[in-house]
């Protein structure tokens, strides 16, 4: 009896340059050396397809993916769903990107190298917890105590050259003098 030998997958690195609409991702060795790149839309059908494309060509050791919290946060949910270790990787600095360049291929194989080189450590904080919706909430509540703050500064702004019976109408402060314009406007009946 002959048995054949096990034909093992190579271990891969994957990086990923994330855009709005796109994501770029670039499959290495675990030895560095760079197998192949391919653009994918930034869409779960595109993610699907990315760890499709990704598995095709080795065990996935990790993923170092940029902008994890905005552009790839959608990616980065369905990997870590799937199984496979996301690291969060920074963008490049701008020093970097003068000397080296810039374009999708060099940025996603640069992020697949920091994970290599265990530069990127970071694991990307999951966008889909309790801790996001309460996020979500003070981010709506911060918006609208910027908004009154801005109507208030406004209406102070215009009762400054308003005509005097309305100007000297109004309290001073800018509440008193916001619920007091509101209660001085006519009430329009269709």
């Amino acid at each position: 009896m002959t048995t054949s030998p096990v034909t093992r997958q190579p271990e891969v690195i994957i990086g990923v340059d994330a855009h709005k609409y796109t994501h770029h991702a670039v499959i290495l060795t675990s030895t560095g050396q760079r197998i192949a790149d391919h653009e994918f839309p930034a869409t779960t059908r595109g993610y699907a397809d990315l760890l499709s494309w990704a598995h095709a060509h080795g065990n996935i050791q990790a993923c170092g993916v940029e902008s994890t919290g905005s552009y790839a946060a959608g990616l980065a949910r369905f990997l870590i769903d799937h199984h496979i270790e996301v690291r969060e990787v920074n963008t490049p600095h701008p020093h970097t990107k003068a000397r080296v360049g810039k374009d999708d291929v060099i940025d996603a194989e640069a992020a697949a190298r920091k994970v290599l080189a265990g530069v990127a450590s970071a694991i990307p904080k999951r966008t889909d917890s309790v801790i996001e919706s309460i996020r979500f909430l003070a981010l709506a509540r911060d918006s609208a105590v910027k908004a009154r703050t801005a109507a208030i500064l406004q209406l102070q702004d215009m009762l400054v050259t308003a005509p005097a019976r309305v100007r000297e109408s109004a309290p001073a402060g800018g509440l008193a003098a916001a619920h007091h314009c509101q209660s001085s406007v006519p009430t329009m009946h269709a």
